[in-house]
């Protein structure tokens, strides 16, 4: 007996159309709510510039809300705080999708010590903990002092021995290196970290740019670079469809 043969008949092409439009929305990320802390920087105004171009709502804590460089829209609230207030930040981080911090190594205050963005990041985590399964995403914006420019050295053992052999404790490379290693360690609460280029500054939002891993990205002519328009681009995107949890990834181009 032969064997009967099945031939599929050609979907029509309305319905294959249909069908592509529902494939492409599911590819869409729905709009976020983030919270940011650092959002009034250089590379925290461009996060947050990013954000609200994807329609996400958008929180910004600042010391000084009234001094915030920031534009007005209808997705950005800019509220006084402090990430060092415990109380504060664990009210911040509910209902919120994603927490960024932005912050840089040291305010301008000696008081705050050399170790400011490690208890900074400690608070946060703690936080987060506090929310069980509500606990949003933490993304931090890190350095490049810790991506390997080869096996066994970074690019802070460069640093060090351009400065003869040691550098301030306050130096915001090594207080990167503090949150990164204290990151390590933590398993229970949801956090990826992104390290610049070596060289991040403004410049335009291509879009274009390559991901990596510990190691420091180059391009073609040696050189390491990164706009902080492009950067915000590969935070929000990790923001939106997270692939390195628990992990530390870098931008360049």
């Amino acid at each position: 007996m032969n064997a009967e043969r099945h031939t599929l008949k050609p979907l029509p092409r309305l319905l294959l159309a249909l069908t592509s439009l529902m494939l492409v929305g599911t590819l869409e990320a729905a709009p976020l709510k983030i919270l940011i802390y650092g959002g009034t920087g250089n590379i925290g105004q461009r996060i947050v510039a990013e954000a609200l171009q994807r329609g996400d709502t958008v929180t910004v804590i600042a010391r000084y809300p009234e001094r915030a460089p920031l534009p007005a829209a209808d997705r950005l609230r800019v509220a006084a705080g402090d990430v060092l207030d415990a109380q504060g930040a664990a009210r911040a981080l509910q209902g919120q999708d994603v927490v960024i911090s932005a912050l840089d190594g040291g305010r301008g205050n000696d008081s705050e010590g050399a170790d400011f963005l490690l208890r900074a990041t400690q608070l946060l985590v703690n936080a987060e903990r506090a929310l069980g399964a509500k606990a949003p995403r933490l993304l931090v914006v890190g350095g490049a002092g810790t991506l390997e420019v080869q096996p066994g050295a970074t690019v802070l053992d460069q640093m060090r021995a351009r400065a003869g052999g040691t550098l301030d404790a306050a130096f915001g490379p090594l207080q990167q290196k503090q949150v990164l290693d204290y990151l390590r360690t933590v398993s229970d609460v949801p956090w990826s970290y992104l390290s610049p280029s070596m060289t991040i500054e403004p410049g335009m939002r291509t879009g274009k740019f390559r991901l990596g891993g510990d190691q420091l990205l180059t391009d073609a002519s040696g050189m390491s670079h990164i706009s902080m328009e492009d950067y915000a681009v590969a935070l929000l995107d990790e923001a939106e469809h997270p692939v390195h949890l628990h992990k530390r990834f870098t931008v360049g181009y």
